[in-house]
């Protein structure tokens, strides 16, 4: 198989994700941190691959106290709609930095560090990476969304776990830097932090699309289908009239979407 290229992140698709992004992360997890952190903060939090900031619009109305972000992108249009939109009950600051190659002083003197739609794209040594980054700052880590591989649509449709299958693989294909971890992010992760001797709680934080969400079903079943083609080309012929069907579906507020995650608080 041939090497896939990166694809830039698009900011309308950010734009579009980001309601179902804040509903679907876990607060349990954010309460299990308050109760393992000096109350009152002042928090230096790094966020890292922020994309316009939806992790800091969502998070910081929820912890207490003074809040400085240091907001970590390589994406220089994405920082700059990050310093437009920024929660304005915080300081923060951006960098242009590529969070796979960070070094454990990038990190010094964090007491949170955050990342959501992170880890399924990283390859293993790139989380091995950061992990180590992580665990040399000595402070807790939040993952939020993590793809899980675990998707459902109701009504059934008997195409269902092959277009599931092929995206999947789609998600762990090989790239210029390596093979991506995909839905083996969330155990890798756990894995690799667990050898710092960090404890790590795991929180479901599934999509929940329904007909409120219409257009955001539209795009990502869009990019499912089109991603699980790029896999398996032979699916293609199936996969047409799948998609008008789904696509009809959703337009008409027909169709349930269960989009798996995981959340994961990190605890050194």
């Amino acid at each position: 198989m041939t090497t896939v290229e990166e694809i830039k992140v698009s900011p309308g698709w950010l734009a579009l994700r980001e309601r179902a992004d804040a509903a679907a992360r876990s607060q349990a997890l954010v309460e299990q941190l308050l109760r393992r952190v000096p109350a009152g903060g002042p928090w230096l939090i790094h966020d890292l691959a922020c994309g316009t900031g939806s992790m800091g619009r969502w998070l910081a109305p929820l912890l207490p106290g003074a809040q400085h972000w240091i907001l970590h992108d390589r994406d220089p249009e994405l920082l700059a709609l990050a310093r437009a939109d920024a929660c304005d009950a915080v300081t923060f600051e951006t960098r242009l930095s590529d969070v796979t190659q960070l070094e454990p002083d990038d990190l010094a003197g964090a007491t949170l560090i955050t990342a959501s739609a992170l880890l399924d794209l990283l390859t293993r040594e790139e989380l091995t990476r950061l992990i180590d980054a992580c665990a040399a700052a000595g402070c807790p880590t939040l993952f939020a969304l993590t793809v899980s591989g675990r998707v459902q649509l109701l009504p059934p449709d008997p195409l269902d776990g092959r277009i599931a299958a092929a995206f999947n693989e789609h998600q762990r294909r090989p790239t210029p830097r390596g093979r991506l971890l995909g839905p083996a992010a969330v155990e890798a992760t756990v894995e690799g932090f667990r050898e710092t001797g960090a404890e790590v709680a795991v929180s479901s934080s599934p999509w929940q699309l329904g007909a409120a969400d219409g257009n955001l079903a539209h795009e990502w079943l869009t990019g499912w289908i089109d991603a699980a083609c790029e896999q398996e080309p032979e699916l293609v012929p199936e996969a047409d009239p799948f998609r008008r069907r789904r696509l009809n579906e959703a337009a008409a507020g027909a169709l349930a979407v269960t989009v798996g995650h995981a959340d994961l608080l990190v605890l050194p």
